[in-house]
């Protein structure tokens, strides 16, 4: 099972630097994908931000959600957070020296809840965690 993190489906719906290199990823992966009900109110933001800051108009941000909701419906399970996960997370980010901040370190706790062996981000703080987890990376 492999943890996606948001970073990696913006990359997948919208262009990015990194997108060519997700997509092909994403296109041979064999193994099942998990995220955290949370990355779809972060992606959101993600859109928003984008849309704010003149990255994307109207249009190319309704074709990112519509393409993220169709990766979310076919091809990612989307796992519940529950309180004991929160709780994980904001140890984690307690820990000053850990770098997180909220969004990765609730991915990060729920890749470990799911005990997630593979974790697919683009986020260099978050790898450098996971890997110090036990959490195999994906290379892009």
């Amino acid at each position: 099972m492999i943890y996606v993190d948001t970073s990696v489906l913006v990359a997948l719906c919208v262009r990015e630097h990194m997108t060519a290199a997700v997509s092909r990823w994403y296109a041979s992966v064999k193994d099942d994908l998990i995220s955290g009900a949370w990355c779809v109110t972060e992606f959101a933001s993600a859109l928003g931000i984008k849309r704010r800051t003149g990255q994307m108009n109207e249009e190319q941000s309704a074709f990112a959600w519509r393409s993220f909701e169709r990766i979310c419906s076919s091809d990612l399970q989307l796992t519940p957070i529950e309180p004991p996960v929160f709780h994980h997370a904001a140890v984690l980010a307690l820990d000053a020296s850990t770098g997180l901040r909220a969004g990765d370190a609730l991915h990060l706790a729920t890749a470990l809840d799911c005990k997630a062996k593979t974790m697919a981000t683009l986020d260099t703080i978050l790898a450098n965690n996971s890997k110090q987890k036990k959490i195999r990376l994906v290379d892009f």
